[in-house]
């Protein structure tokens, strides 16, 4: 690989370069098969992994969150008939699409609507767009809450904004363009979380209150001595519509008794002070608790980010942990109350709760949307194998992830 690729490999991937160099051999000579040949070009954008903030950002809340090490890779140049055309690994279907049909595109048809509803996001924001041919690979976990589907428009994002915008398409342009696709194409009322983590890269702070806003923040699990680790309890979140839309609809119902329409506008005083009429109009006591759950966790952010200001980097561990409890216990998104005979998350985090009382450290966590799809465990470096092993022996060696905090987001890598 070339002078740039020669910078940007260890820049993004560190130790793990090489294992990415062949990843991207692999895609270029797949592309080659399919498309011919051509000067190609690489992007990676990561998933991405909440810290601090579950279920905050519908209702204008804060979050800490920051791209993982997994993410998704593709290799892609320009065609000159106006058409995109997009091969993904793992599926069948070759994604094309016509630039002057665009509007066109069916809804609710996989990634085919989701590419086009980003081009016409694109183009209705001011940007230019064009045909490529692209083939992509991801090691994103699908459907597990570390958000395979943001990383891959991502990484779209960042095709387009390389190859016909000069690289000046802000982050947070990114994202919209995202969340445009899901909200219009997908028909998936989903907010910009999930983008912003995989775009921007490392640790942000982001704040949902006035539209949207994010800085940089110093924290990494490796600078404390832990391994993230991601365990997948082997259900997605498909057929989960229902209980996702419940939780920012129980907030605002709570919010509208107050007044407002979200709860950022208002706090947790006022409603422990109205909390009896609240409760009586309301008539949902699950509701409060998640709008008790959504103060006590917007709080928690801002605690977070003090600590890591004033190099009290351990202290969000227990955040964290707190965190955790919070959203199995308030928000109740650990699993779906009309089945309780399926807790794969509550079980996962008993199992790993019994293993770091064991090693005397670490903390664990659902994440991301909840009722389904993966833990994570911050685990010491010297007890990252056992836990592996550990918790292989229940949900599979292909379920257990190592992963930790990438620094950046969604770029590309250069040439060959």
């Amino acid at each position: 690989m070339g002078n740039e690729e020669s910078v940007m490999l260890p820049l993004v991937y560190g130790k793990a370069a090489d294992k990415a160099r062949e990843r991207l051999k692999k895609i270029e000579s797949w592309y080659h098969e399919l498309y011919g040949e051509a000067d190609v070009e690489f992007y990676s954008a990561p998933g991405r992994t909440e810290i601090i903030g579950n279920h905050t950002d519908h209702n204008g809340g804060k979050i800490l969150a920051a791209s993982i090490t997994m993410d998704t890779v593709g290799c892609a140049a320009r065609r000159e008939d106006g058409q995109v055309h997009i091969m993904s690994e793992g599926y069948d279907d070759e994604v094309v699409i016509d630039l002057a049909t665009v509007n066109d595109t069916p809804h609710c048809q996989g990634t085919l609507s989701l590419v086009a509803g980003m081009l016409v996001a694109a183009r209705e924001m001011g940007y230019e767009i064009g045909g490529f041919n692209a083939t992509v690979s991801s090691e994103v976990i699908p459907s597990a809450g570390v958000s395979s589907s943001a990383s891959f428009e991502m990484l779209v994002c960042c095709i387009i904004d390389h190859l016909f915008n000069g690289d000046s398409i802000p982050c947070a342009d990114y994202a919209r363009i995202g969340q445009y696709a899901e909200n219009h194409f997908w028909d998936k009322a989903s907010g910009l979380m999930d983008q912003m983590a995989c775009a921007v890269g490392g640790t942000i702070l982001l704040d949902f209150s006035k539209g949207v806003s994010y800085r940089k923040v110093d924290f990494s699990y490796d600078a404390l001595g832990f391994d993230l680790v991601i365990v997948n309890t082997g259900k997605g979140h498909a057929d989960l519509s229902a209980e996702y839309s419940a939780v920012p609809g129980e907030m605002r119902a709570v919010a509208a008794a107050l007044g407002v329409k979200n709860l950022c506008e208002t706090n947790e005083a006022a409603l422990l002070d109205n909390l009896n009429a609240v409760r009586e109009q309301v008539g949902n006591d699950r509701a409060i608790l998640r709008a008790l759950h959504y103060f006590e966790e917007c709080g928690r952010v801002n605690r977070a980010v003090r600590a890591l200001e004033a190099g009290d980097k351990a202290k969000v561990l227990d955040m964290i942990e707190a965190s955790g409890n919070s959203s199995w216990k308030w928000l109740q998104n650990a699993y779906v109350a009309s089945d309780p005979s399926e807790q794969s998350i509550p079980l996962a985090l008993a199992l790993t709760e019994i293993f770091l009382h064991r090693v005397g450290s670490g903390v664990c966590r659902l994440h991301g949307g909840g009722f389904a799809g993966v833990i994570m465990c911050a685990v010491p470096k010297d007890k990252t194998d056992e836990y592996v092993a550990y918790m292989a022996s229940y949900f599979g060696a292909d379920n257990v992830y190592r992963t930790g905090i990438r620094q950046t987001g969604a770029v590309c890598l250069g040439s060959l």
